[in-house]
């Protein structure tokens, strides 16, 4: 006896999302291994779609050009200078491609810029 009922993109065992129709006959449950028949699906019509968050709800820090630095996603790091919470960060590779990157925070409070080269443990 199933638990869920509704659209055929679930599995009406177990709730997970199924798989699309390939050249089998059944469709199988990749979490619970449920078997259901392709011609179940006939007829039926599947979308999907993604939906993203407005840049205005984004984390990112300042949206103006003379706070470019600030872009990006905040963490909650505290700063060594002024002592508080926030800071954004990105990452460039700096050396070599075997060797880490190097991963750049700034304050979003008082701008300090401070830099950490990630060093691969097999490199120590």
């Amino acid at each position: 006896m199933s638990c869920f009922s509704g659209d055929l993109n679930f599995c009406p065992e177990c709730g997970n999302i199924l798989p699309v129709p390939g050249r089998e006959n059944t469709i199988t449950c990749p979490r619970c291994s449920f078997k259901i028949p392709v011609r179940e699906f006939t007829g039926q019509v599947i979308k999907s779609s993604v939906v993203f968050n407005p840049l205005d709800q984004s984390s990112s820090a300042v949206d103006s050009e003379e706070d470019a630095e600030l872009k990006g996603p905040v963490i909650d790091r505290r700063c060594s200078r002024c002592n508080k919470e926030g800071m954004v960060y990105h990452t460039r590779q700096m050396r070599s491609a075997d060797e880490g990157q190097t991963v750049f925070f700034t304050c979003i409070h008082c701008r300090l810029l401070t830099c950490y080269a990630l060093i691969h443990p097999a490199l120590l």
